[in-house]
């Protein structure tokens, strides 16, 4: 890809993701959003390989849906309301068309089925920005309105994307499904606490995200694009493996590693609360 394009592309992305996280008014984060969208687009098919194209026809119409629900579910609530800031959601058939949306966005279950495939269409590098830098948004809005939001519904979408993301992630053989499977799980911890503790959601994922990314780096290093050739990296760069290994431990949340400590904290947090019927 040209350098000129390139740099375009990442400038756009980083002025979507700081107009959706900085803004108050519902048309301007939905504006953020789009421009991630399309600014995300060439990135994914830059290969030119049919694959590559399929993903990023499949990220455009789950994102376009998503972006239309959202702008469909704030107009809803303006209105009822009369307003259009983030934090006034009140309404609720536009609570629920914005829980649907988001979740949709951030490839929760029952909204996961674009995620694995986008990801394994795509290089390791924009599976990195999809898995991190992309869901800064959406996680950055559900915070925003996570006191309006309906604590059961928040509730099942978690649990289900934790266990779908664990069962589903143990029948894969290519390295970035594994990871895409990895994301929903994750995503499932922090959507559970969100309504509880919502600074908690973000320290879950900014390690996430710090995990997710010196995994994707080193496998991009290794070109580790299946298990298989991990198995095989060892006698080449053992050092590298070992990091990998750690890191890998950490993401799964193993006690004496950092990710264990969001994973603590959320259960912790989740014990506290009266949650049984």
């Amino acid at each position: 890809m040209n350098p000129q394009a390139k740099l375009v592309f990442t400038t756009s992305l980083l002025l979507g993701t700081t107009i959706t996280i900085s803004s108050n008014h519902w048309a301007l984060a939905w504006t953020g959003l789009e421009i991630n969208t399309l600014a995300v687009l060439p990135l994914i098919s830059k290969s030119h390989h049919p694959r590559a194209i399929e993903a990023a026809t499949k990220y455009f119409l789950v994102q376009a849906t998503a972006s239309a629900l959202v702008l469909f579910s704030s107009m809803i609530n303006a209105w009822h309301s009369g307003q259009w800031d983030i934090t006034q959601l009140t309404h609720p058939t536009a609570c629920l068309l914005m829980t649907a949306a988001l979740s949709m966005k951030l490839g929760l279950v029952p909204f996961h089925f674009w995620f694995p495939e986008v990801l394994q269409g795509s290089s390791l590098t924009t599976g990195l920005l999809l898995s991190t830098a992309m869901k800064l948004p959406p996680m950055v809005l559900l915070f925003l309105t996570s006191q309006s939001l309906n604590p059961t519904l928040l509730t099942s979408l978690a649990i289900l994307s934790t266990a779908v993301g664990g069962w589903m992630g143990l029948n894969q053989t290519q390295t970035r499904k594994i990871m895409a499977f990895s994301s929903i799980s994750h995503l499932g911890w922090m959507t559970i606490v969100l309504v509880y503790d919502p600074k908690l959601t973000l320290l879950s994922f900014y390690l996430y995200a710090l995990m997710t990314a010196s995994v994707f780096l080193t496998m991009n290093t290794m070109k580790a694009l299946q298990l298989s050739t991990l198995m095989t990296m060892w006698a080449k760069t053992p050092s590298l493996s070992a990091l990998l290994l750690l890191t890998l431990l950490s993401l799964a949340g193993l006690p004496p590693l950092t990710g264990f400590l969001p994973k603590w904290l959320i259960i912790q947090e989740l014990t506290k609360q009266s949650m049984a019927p």
